[in-house]
């Protein structure tokens, strides 16, 4: 149902800390140019946790706007099931093509739990759901076993495969072929999830960096593997910046130095300052100086409807 390269964007604020409609309409439409392949709003780097309802449904529609046909996902990442429930109702009313549904970041849920509350989101937005597990952040782990257990119900389409371990894509595979659609939600190692047999990417970095994303995305799907790895060995420290407890910071600076836009966040997150930010700002800034030449991406003699893993 999806694949190829969905930007999980950072939402855009005025300086008197309400949502830049604007600032978000030229951000987006700048990863639809690039070839991005859909949108997900509102999830951990775009500071979903710090919007209200309202507002997240605002964004939603921003993103509509500029995404055209191609889906944009809410993310689901309320601390109460009750929560969650609602604004993925919320969600099918607005037109949302599906919600990407985080477990409770407040509480650890136990297994059973954790079946429960997605189950209950499925239900009460009955769209597509994208399945987000990432047990570091979330200290949730929703294992290979509760996707087996999920997998009877349709509405779940998708995995944002997040566990830090690209063991687990492998796992997935093996146990349930292509039953959910597989994304990486690590930027770090997406070339590796790619190379295995994930279908899919949930980019962080994309947000300053969309053609270079998409490239390596396009010539994985091609098979032209040795032009991938040399764009995500330039990418590599970009990407690194993904996997961090500043990340929507670290992102937001790069977004700043690659696109010309600005580093607002929502407290109790506050833009990078001193060292912190010299370091990023050192790294961005040596990426930019020896940005790859990206090549053509039109469609090779090896291309299938499928990423080709590294032989």
């Amino acid at each position: 149902m999806w694949s190829g390269v969905f930007p999980a964007v950072t939402t855009k604020f005025t300086a008197d800390d309400r949502l830049d409609h604007a600032e978000m309409e030229r951000c987006y439409s700048l990863q639809m140019e690039a070839g991005c392949d859909g949108i997900i709003v509102c999830g951990s780097l775009g500071e979903g946790p710090m919007l209200s309802p309202d507002e997240k449904i605002e964004v939603l529609q921003t993103a509509q706007k500029v995404a055209g046909k191609k889906p944009v996902l809410l993310t689901v990442n309320e601390p109460g099931t009750r929560e969650a429930a609602a604004i993925a109702r919320r969600a099918a009313k607005e037109g949302a093509d599906g919600l990407m549904v985080v477990p409770s970041p407040i509480y650890h849920t136990d297994p059973q739990e954790t079946v429960a509350a997605l189950r209950a989101v499925a239900e009460a937005g009955d769209l597509p759901v994208m399945i987000y597990s990432n047990r570091l952040a979330y200290r949730v782990d929703v294992t290979v076993e509760l996707m087996e257990e999920l997998a009877s119900d349709k509405r779940f389409v998708a995995i944002k495969e997040s566990s830090d371990d690209i063991r687990r894509s492998t796992e997935i595979i093996n146990r349930l072929g292509d039953r959910y659609d597989l994304f990486t939600g690590v930027d770090n190692l997406a070339f590796e999830a790619l190379s295995v047999g994930a279908i899919g990417w949930v980019a962080g970095l994309v947000t300053a960096f969309p053609s270079e994303t998409v490239a390596i995305y396009q010539l994985m799907r091609q098979g032209r593997r040795e032009e991938a790895l040399a764009i995500y060995r330039w990418f590599r420290p970009l990407l690194d910046l993904d996997v961090s407890t500043h990340l929507v910071q670290n992102i937001k600076l790069a977004e700043v130095l690659a696109i010309g836009t600005n580093d607002r966040v929502r407290m109790p997150r506050q833009p990078l300052s001193g060292e912190r930010r010299k370091a990023v700002e050192k790294i961005v800034r040596d990426a930019l100086a020896v940005q790859p030449k990206l090549p053509s991406l039109q469609t090779s003699p090896r291309s299938t409807d499928k990423l080709v893993a590294a032989e």
